[in-house]
């Protein structure tokens, strides 16, 4: 029998069920509650979904298998612990101790692992005719190969060394991570938030990268062959001049023109334009603009006024509109992930002779959207993406969804 199994401890439904309860008391402050020492345990392939194990003790533990979608375990250590396979979706991982944990193959889809450590780790542990010896699994520990974090919250992890070949990051934070010599082999990294994240000597080769935000992040003692970098978006220019003129005066030409009802002013025609340098354009009259295939990435523009504007393809990730007037807006193909919607206006933009325009968002992109409280009654959202998108509240009537 291999070392590690020898070292596990059973733990029949009634015990772990008890461990819970006291877990429970003792997060409580109630009387009889115990903090649950579950390091060592064979978990493997146990219903734990919704569990909160917050601070829990897992050092060790075999989870492979185990289902703990939607559980908290912010905080918990879990250090040296077998997660192969383990279901681990919208799970809180915030600030665990993961140092040497075996996560390959684990779907951490939308899971928050926001200042978790992932670095390597083993244990040494005692034995009474081996002395110590190294804790270990099947592969390397602190692994994250072939995982699923797609959406996952990374910010701020520690994951230098760490290996996640083939891993999947699709839309994740990684903002502020560090990765240092972290082999991401062929990893997919598309529309990741790597904003900050410290990457030297990390492999990346053969990685895919389109539309990855890569704002202060240096790459250059990072190994990128054959890395697909399409799309990649890095650092605004300073200022933006469009035919010799800076973007805030063709902006204050155009909101003249919105103020007096085109008495004054201009029309702005602004494609492809990165508004970024533009700063903060919360609450400005912008109605009828024209900048499709544009980006807004990460801007605050609560409460702007952009009725009947063309917005087609635009990256909008991480924006601020909350409150937005986007009545009448094309919005199709546009990237809205992680976008901030509550309360925004989305229904159909009366014109003239009694006719109206509906908001279209075919195509866009808007997993992990914040909708909750917007109004958008008739809105177009025709093969639009809203896996994760938070819709309480949210007036969807006759709006086009698919069924």
């Amino acid at each position: 029998m291999p070392a590690p199994a020898l070292l596990l401890r059973p733990l029949d439904s009634d015990g772990l069920r008890l461990a819970l309860d006291k877990h429970r008391r003792f997060l409580e402050g109630r009387s009889g509650g115990r903090r649950a020492n579950l390091a060592y345990v064979d978990l493997t392939n146990r219903p734990l979904d919704g569990a909160d194990l917050r601070d829990a003790d897992l050092t060790g533990a075999r989870l492979n298998g185990a289902s703990l979608a939607g559980a908290n375990l912010a905080g918990a250590v879990l250090f040296g612990a077998d997660l192969r396979d383990t279901d681990l979706r919208n799970a809180n991982l915030a600030k665990a101790d993961l140092r040497g944990a075996c996560l390959r193959g684990a779907n951490l889809a939308h899971a928050d692992l926001s200042g978790c450590d992932l670095r390597e780790g083993r244990i040494a542990l005692q034995d009474k005719t081996e002395g110590f010896r190294i804790l270990q699994h099947e592969d390397r520990p602190g692994e994250l190969t072939f995982a699923v974090l797609s959406g996952a919250n990374l910010a701020g992890a520690h994951m230098h060394g760490l290996s996640a070949m083939a891993a999947d990051f699709t839309d994740a934070d990684l903002s502020g991570a560090t990765l240092g010599g972290a082999r991401l082999v062929k990893a997919v990294l598309d529309g990741a938030n790597l904003t900050g994240a410290d990457l030297a000597g990390a492999d990346l080769s053969g990685a895919s990268l389109k539309r990855a935000i890569m704002v202060r992040c240096d790459v250059s003692m990072s190994n990128i062959k054959g890395a697909d970098l399409t799309g990649v978006l890095q650092a605004p220019a300073v200022a933006v001049y469009i035919d010799d003129q800076p973007l805030e005066k063709i902006l204050a030409a155009h909101e003249a023109f919105c103020d007096s009802a085109g008495r004054s002013g201009k029309v702005a025609r602004l494609p492809e334009t990165d508004f970024r340098s533009a700063g903060a354009l919360k609450g400005r009259k912008l109605s009828g603009l024209s900048a499709p295939g544009s980006i807004f990435f990460g801007m605050n523009l609560q409460g702007i006024q952009l009725q009947g504007a063309d917005l087609t393809g635009c990256d909008l990730r991480g924006a601020n509109l909350r409150q937005a007037d986007l009545r009448g807006c094309r919005l199709a193909d546009a990237l809205l992930t992680r976008a901030d919607l509550r309360g925004a206006k989305l229904g159909p933009l009366s014109i003239d002779d009694g006719r109206m325009v509906r908001t279209d968002l075919s195509r866009a992109i808007l997993r992990g959207a914040d909708l909750t409280g917007a109004s958008a009654p008739r809105a177009r959202f025709f093969d639009a993406d809203l896996s994760g998108a938070k819709l309480s509240g949210a007036n969807l009537k006759g709006a086009e969804l698919e069924a």
